[in-house]
């Protein structure tokens, strides 16, 4: 699969500059492209669109009006359908519209108003989430409200906006830590949202939702019980994976919702096949169930690999399994591998490991496993 930092790409950037040159008054395609090219490779995702963003900025006119006009005629004409298109000689969209949205968010165009309208525009054609965040932390009693307006939006990359833009703790986004401590100006028109028609906007409500719950657990619990009443499957579909991080946490208010109570069984039986793991190599295991109830039971099962940090303690990680109906007395065994790969987000420590499971969110077993690293791993 080919690296998303290569949607930035050198095609792009002369692109870019041809149709600056359209469109901008004295613009010059080759001054514009040629000393960016060189740089592109050496750079990352986001790096390259700084760079594409501060050279913007360079050429654009400081006039905000002006600069507006300019930013505007760069964009595709097609408003409807070319979020995920390529970028072509008519226009920017997809991944093209990206350094065009972050000299808004880093450089504004004047009123407040004028730079979310610009954004709101641009958003028809890929995604402004990461640059409406800049507004709303800085002056969110004047950009909620805007952004909230958008609610019933004709374009459904509007109405994802208003969600996906003012998600607490977006991933590559800036965190907005007032909606991080107080979330409750966003409920409301998430509200208006969760049964748009769109299943992408309802999505960006569900992971708006899988934020809070992680700094408000018992608040999503509680938006997601009044929620499920009179749910459609798409709204269900929406709090299940609104909930996920609950579900995960072993929530018994979210557990319920979905009809998972504490689980009856037997004390299961977790066995490791090979209790020395190295990277790239996989952790096989396997548990023995049986039902204690009298009646039949959903069981959602995680297990947890607890990982050795820097200082010798350990810190557990959950990860999805698998979610199966038992029988009264009914026996069920399970196998799984889990391959250790390397991963940005996580430095790997040689020593002591263990694995546990966690069944409709109580934890049961606990088997330790030796992690080795081999020199320059």
């Amino acid at each position: 699969m080919e690296p998303f930092k290569n949607a930035i790409s050198p095609g792009l950037v002369r692109l870019t500059g041809d149709l600056l040159a359209q469109h901008l008054p004295g613009g010059d395609a080759d001054a514009f492209a040629a000393p960016l090219i060189p740089q592109l490779d050496a750079l990352e995702l986001k790096q390259r669109v700084g760079l594409i963003a501060d050279a913007l900025h360079q050429v654009l006119p400081t006039d905000h009006a002006a600069r507006q006009a300019v930013l505007l005629a760069l964009l595709h004409p097609d408003d409807e359908g070319r979020a995920n298109g390529k970028s072509s000689g008519e226009g920017l969209c997809g991944w093209g519209i990206w350094p065009l949205t972050t000299v808004i968010g880093q450089h504004g165009l004047g009123p407040i108003e004028r730079s979310l309208d610009t954004l709101r525009e641009m958003t028809k054609r890929g995604t402004s989430e990461f640059d409406v965040r800049p507004f709303i932390a800085s002056d969110p009693g004047s950009a909620l409200p805007i952004i909230q307006s958008w609610a019933d939006d004709p374009n459904y990359h509007v109405r994802r906006l208003v969600s996906e833009g003012t998600r607490p703790r977006l991933p590559w986004g800036m965190r907005l830590q007032a909606l991080v401590e107080d979330p409750s100006p966003m409920l409301p028109v998430l509200a208006r949202l969760r049964d748009d028609p769109s299943d992408y906007v309802r999505r960006s409500v569900a992971n708006h939702l899988n934020d809070i719950a992680k700094d408000h657990p018992d608040l999503v619990a509680r938006v997601a019980a009044e929620w499920m009443e009179r749910a459609g499957p798409d709204r269900v579909k929406l709090l299940r994976h609104a909930c996920r991080t609950l579900v995960k946490a072993g929530h018994a208010e979210a557990l319920a919702l979905f009809g998972f109570q504490a689980p009856q069984i037997a004390e299961p039986v977790l066995r490791i096949e090979n209790s020395t793991v190295r990277i790239e190599e996989s952790l096989s295991f396997d548990v023995s169930l049986r039902s204690a109830a009298k009646t039949p039971q959903q069981l959602v099962i995680d297990y947890v690999i607890h990982h050795q940090k820097a200082n010798g303690t350990l810190s557990p990680k959950v990860f999805k399994w698998t979610t199966l109906s038992l029988a009264p007395g009914e026996e069920r065994r399970l196998a799984r591998n889990h391959t250790i790969k390397p991963v940005t987000t996580r430095r790997y420590h040689a020593g002591p490991h263990a694995l546990s499971l966690r069944i409709n969110g109580v934890d049961f077993g606990y088997v330790p496993f030796d992690l080795e690293i081999a020199p320059g791993e």
